[in-house]
């Protein structure tokens, strides 16, 4: 039999492909993967099991990573699919279980969809012209990671935009609970744009080399692809205070700009008349 790596896309349950539903409606077992990205609005297990016409089981972290043979085994027997918010090759934890199902033998088939490293086309950004994306944690009292500075300074001397991943916090414990072995977990947490340009302006102060300046030109974007989606530019520090809305946001450093990609990012610049507008939509069209 197979598995199947079937990528949601990024706004609601109605978003997967028609190959992927065909999969998915055609398997024995659906695995939902949850924690490296969440598909927005008002979407839930509940819909999404009413429009697939299928129960979904909620994969988190620990099983993906060190507890999928279960689902392995089950793919030599049965046809199992895994859901994966995005594109299944979004994020690093899902070419490891190819891996280990090529080591096992195991036949599978990856099902693509739009993920956020396609779909910030839509700020006018032209997508070759990104360098290295990096992504940005929650600081802590004792932990500030600023690795990630080095391939943003490397962007911009080559003139390249940056695409900044914001951290999601799913199903996460307390150091206490989790040295306690309590299975207790901390309320779901995504990072925000704010929260995002006040890291980067932190690590600049501290670092002090450049790579960006408070006037430098950003991007922040939340809920891409969905009705509600948001885009704002302006320079970074001008961001800081935006309020950009529910979750997921993520976020650009621009490097140097062709003229049309000067006049798209323009169109979305803060206060600007011209700036994008989510459409709502329409209670004819709530399926709730």
């Amino acid at each position: 039999m197979v598995l199947y790596l079937v990528g949601l896309g990024l706004g609601d349950e109605k978003d997967i492909t028609v190959k992927g539903l065909e999969v998915v409606k055609a398997s024995d077992k659906v695995y939902l993967e949850f924690y490296t990205s969440l598909l927005g609005g008002s979407t839930s297990v509940e819909r999404m099991e009413a429009f697939y016409g299928k129960k979904m089981i909620l994969a988190d972290r620990e099983m993906v990573e060190s507890g999928c043979e279960q689902m392995l085994e089950e793919s030599r027997t049965q046809t199992i699919s895994f859901l994966v918010v995005g594109d299944p090759f979004g994020a690093t934890t899902h070419t490891d279980l190819v891996m280990r199902a090529k080591e096992l033998k195991i036949p599978y088939q990856v099902i693509h969809n739009a993920s956020i490293m396609n779909a910030i086309g839509c700020t006018g950004l032209q997508l070759y012209t990104f360098g290295q994306t990096i992504s940005m944690v929650f600081f802590t009292e004792t932990s500030k990671p600023d690795s990630w500075y080095d391939r943003v300074k490397l962007n911009r001397a080559a003139g390249l935009h940056t695409l900044v991943l914001l951290d999601i916090k799913v199903k996460e414990q307390t150091m206490e609970n989790l040295l306690r072995g309590r299975p207790i977990y901390e309320p779901p947490r995504f990072m925000t744009v704010n929260q995002c340009v006040q890291q980067l302006l932190e690590i600049e102060e501290l670092r002090g080399e450049g790579a960006y300046t408070k006037d430098t030109l950003c991007v922040g974007l939340s809920r891409v692809g969905q009705d509600t989606q948001q885009i704002i530019s302006g320079r970074l520090e001008e961001l800081l205070n935006v309020d950009f809305g529910a979750p997921l946001h993520s976020f650009i450093i621009a490097g140097d700009m062709h003229f049309h990609e000067q006049e798209f990012f323009d169109t979305f610049r803060v206060n600007s008349e011209t700036k994008y507008l989510p459409v709502v939509a329409s209670d004819d069209n709530d399926d709730n």
